[in-house]
């Protein structure tokens, strides 16, 4: 069993928490005693991680998948320069063991899915949703559900932030506000449109602060509210949101009573194209020396800068119709972007200017830089 008597040491690393009457002695305990995981080392899991570490939690469970990539490093400040290209868990634990060392800490170098997220989820008292995408939100709510874990949640999109807290003390899940997942072609993803590089941080913090008020049980906690941030105007907005008795997984009578991976339903492909098809990095490689083909890049002018495939028509998106006359109507055309969404609406719009060969990128230039010319740099 956690030992979590405090020691001298320890007595005095959190004095500041232990003087607070909130907080006191016993509640110092409370957060040693105390299990959290932390999905998503990125933007979010970078401050959640810290500052929970900080604060004296006694078990930190840590997951994520990728490595450290220089575009991170104006958000992800868990991270510094010569971590590139390692993994981030391996690299963020460098600088938490260092921040604190009398925190325990579990490791899930894993992508998280149907088959492991409940095992991972169950020895945890709280799971912390740091992620960026629809289907891995849907997976770790219903899991959440599933095992009656509170799940506290937060999002980042360009300037605008949102948290709460889901399936805590009776409160609505994230379905009982957003019943099924979108397309991922109807969802730019930070990575395409961008996000500024504090933001992450403010809510990654509020967030921290939740889990230690639930660990805690002081204050008045984001359940059955939304909390909305926009960073340009400084101002929050909350909504109310309900718990919903017909919701698909917490309601009275659930029909989602297990797990499901939900990337194969909220994909691109498993929608309407208008009639273009996609083309993978390796096809296309092997087919530029033998077929004639147009590439149309039609990413902005710095992300050319950083990295572009060779002989490529470079108009960016926003003038492809204005200048739509450059490029040769019965000629194949394979439109890319940074990884595949804005491309794909470039594909429809020359579908509907009367294209017929046109395809899209899978991956975009991101997939390129991966698989065919490693020499590239991913942004």
């Amino acid at each position: 069993m956690f030992n979590s008597n405090l020691t001298q040491e320890e007595l005095l690393r959190y004095s500041r928490h232990i003087s607070l009457p909130e907080v006191g002695l016993d509640g110092q305990k409370k957060l040693k005693a105390s299990k959290v995981l932390i999905i998503g080392l990125g933007g979010l899991g970078s401050p959640i991680s810290l500052y929970l570490t900080a604060a004296g939690v006694g078990t930190i469970g840590l997951l994520d998948f990728d490595v450290v990539d220089v575009s991170n490093l104006q958000r992800q400040v868990l991270f510094e320069e010569d971590q590139k290209d390692k993994s981030k868990i391996q690299s963020a634990i460098e600088k938490l063991k260092k921040l604190n060392p009398h925190t325990k800490y579990n490791l899930h170098k894993v992508v998280l899915s149907s088959k492991n997220a409940l095992d991972i989820f169950k020895d945890y008292d709280i799971i912390i949703d740091g992620t960026d995408n629809f289907p891995t939100r849907y997976l770790i709510n219903d899991a959440c559900v599933l095992l009656g874990k509170p799940n506290v949640y937060g999002s980042i999109y360009r300037f605008d932030g949102q948290v709460s807290i889901f399936n805590y003390n009776e409160g609505p899940c994230y379905r009982c506000l957003y019943p099924t997942p979108p397309p991922d072609s109807l969802v730019p993803s930070c990575s395409e449109s961008g996000v500024l590089g504090v933001l992450p941080g403010i809510i990654g913090t509020l967030q921290a602060n939740e889990v230690l008020k639930i660990i805690l049980k002081i204050g008045n906690l984001m359940v059955n509210r939304f909390l909305l941030f926009d960073a340009l105007t400084m101002k929050f907005n909350e909504l109310e949101i309900n718990k919903d008795d017909n919701c698909l997984v917490c309601g009275s009578h659930p029909s989602i009573t297990s797990l499901i991976d939900y990337k194969k339903h909220c994909s691109i492909s498993s929608y309407k194209q208008d009639d273009y098809d996609e083309i993978t990095v390796h096809e296309l490689s092997d087919q530029l020396n033998n077929n004639k083909i147009t590439m149309l890049d039609v990413r902005e002018n710095y992300e050319v800068k950083i990295s572009k495939i060779k002989n490529s028509i470079h108009i960016p998106m926003d003038e492809v119709l204005n200048r739509i006359s450059e490029l040769n109507i019965n000629e194949e055309i394979v439109v890319y972007c940074k990884s595949g969404q804005r491309s794909s609406k470039i594909c429809k719009q020359l579908i509907k200017n009367n294209f017929i060969n046109v395809k899209n990128l899978k991956g975009g230039i991101i997939a390129w830089c991966k698989e065919i010319d490693s020499s590239l740099s991913i942004y």
